[in-house]
């Protein structure tokens, strides 16, 4: 399961605050609105993957549960890395005391998440918390974040390049794709190779949000870019996998049996296939709960563009639709003032992300809704439905979330550093 499992961004500047610094105009607002729009949507996204429907479903429903799998969560991680670039100075890179003032927050809220995702992942649900690593992510990035747009983007593509066969090597040595138990506190081990979101295949995803953060999101040009980008992404990583699993002999049947079998999911859920059924001559079925194997387990893997697949076509995929729902969602509060109003229920639970998905993880434990008879599109509801109430309700009487909140006044130590204090 972004993740972001945040509003990362709980002491970055609010939209009021980011307004009057960046411009005297209402797209300065629309722009961090679209911000909090888009993790709302990754929040109902990660709901959908967690409690939702399997997305084997046909019909609009089974089109829907699929198109979250995997992509809300890589949306989670590339807003996150937007987060690390609003801490650190969204343009321009904070130096001197305000630099390291800056550095500590970010350290201080990945140590917290850490411990948060640690303690979530104690709790046994059927989910893998994204929280622990999403620290993890925060450390690993952090000492990137001086660098403009341009080499961020390249740092992101050549770590996308390398990091999956780097990780598709190392698979021996770490002991395979072994997913833990439910309950078992996330080492380092599955932090950075073996976990539902691994670090050495999940980093491109944040400095690649970190790229985004640093572009003139004001500008129409940009944003025109910044979305034919995310399309030719979309397209390159898709397409790219399309056209692989055709032209290179049994990687498509390779796929298919790995996908039936073992699994090219990170991801405690069923996932769909990314091999169409024409290339085997039968449909692929569901991936089944327990068929954790990372690349399917079998080279041929390394070509697909399937969620959590941990290859780089699907690396690719994922952060090119994320820069597309990211730019979508700001155009449209920029160019259409009247839809945040109606908007507003979604960027209530955005602007709170953390403590929404902190609550989804906590129901699902209270509740045990693997046990639960009632029909998952009814419990996916309730969950949305509750957390669109409570963030509204919260948002009318409070600028930040409950755990928002909490963190920004851990993070406000590092307000108290001064010249010459480390």
């Amino acid at each position: 399961m972004t993740h972001h499992p945040h509003s990362v961004a709980a002491d970055a500047p609010s939209p009021e605050r980011e307004h009057t610094r960046l411009s005297t105009g209402a797209p300065g607002v629309g722009r961090l609105i679209g911000l909090d729009l888009a993790r709302g949507l990754a929040v109902f996204g990660m709901y959908a993957v967690h409690v939702g429907p399997a997305p084997s479903r046909d019909g609009v429903i089974g089109s829907l549960m699929e198109l979250a799998q995997g992509r809300s969560s890589a949306l989670f991680a590339v807003l996150a890395g937007f987060a690390v670039a609003l801490i650190t100075g969204r343009r321009t890179p904070k130096t001197g005391l305000a630099g390291r003032q800056a550095v500590a927050k970010v350290i201080i809220r990945a140590v917290i998440l850490i411990a948060l995702g640690t303690a979530l992942t104690l709790t046994g649900t059927p989910v893998v918390p994204i929280l622990a690593f999403y620290g993890l992510f925060f450390l690993l990035v952090l000492p990137l974040y001086r660098l403009g747009a341009r080499p961020l983007a390249l740092i992101a593509a050549g770590w996308a390049l390398v990091g999956p066969q780097l990780l598709y090597a190392l698979k021996p040595l770490v002991g395979g794709r072994v997913f833990l138990s439910y309950g078992q506190a996330d080492g380092p081990v599955s932090l950075f190779f073996t976990g539902g979101y691994p670090a050495l295949t999940w980093v491109p995803f944040v400095i690649a949000g970190m790229a985004v953060a640093r572009c003139d999101l004001a500008a129409t040009a940009v944003r025109i870019r910044l979305a034919l980008t995310g399309a030719a992404l979309a397209v390159t990583g898709y397409g790219g996998s399309w056209l692989a699993l055709r032209l290179v002999p049994g990687a498509a049947e390779a796929v298919r049996k790995a996908e039936a079998g073992q699994g090219m999911s990170s991801m405690p859920s069923s996932m769909p296939s990314s091999v169409p059924s024409g290339a085997s001559g039968a449909s692929v079925p569901s991936v089944s709960p327990d068929s954790i194997g990372i690349f399917g387990d079998t080279p041929a893997g390394m070509l697909a563009s399937a969620p959590h697949s941990e290859a780089t076509l699907s690396i690719v995929a994922a952060t090119g639709v994320a820069i597309l729902v990211i730019t979508a969602c700001l155009a449209a509060m920029d160019a259409f003032p009247r839809l945040r109003r109606p908007a507003g229920p979604v960027i209530a639970v955005g602007s709170m992300s953390l403590t929404a998905y902190v609550f989804h993880i906590v129901a699902i434990w209270l509740l045990s809704t693997e046990e639960m008879t009632v029909p998952p599109l009814y419990t996916l509801l309730g969950f949305i439905a509750s957390i669109t109430v409570l963030a509204t309700l919260w948002s009318r009487f409070f600028r930040r979330g409950p755990l928002e909140w909490l963190m920004g006044r851990a993070t406000g130590i590092a307000g108290r550093m001064r010249s010459g204090t480390t």
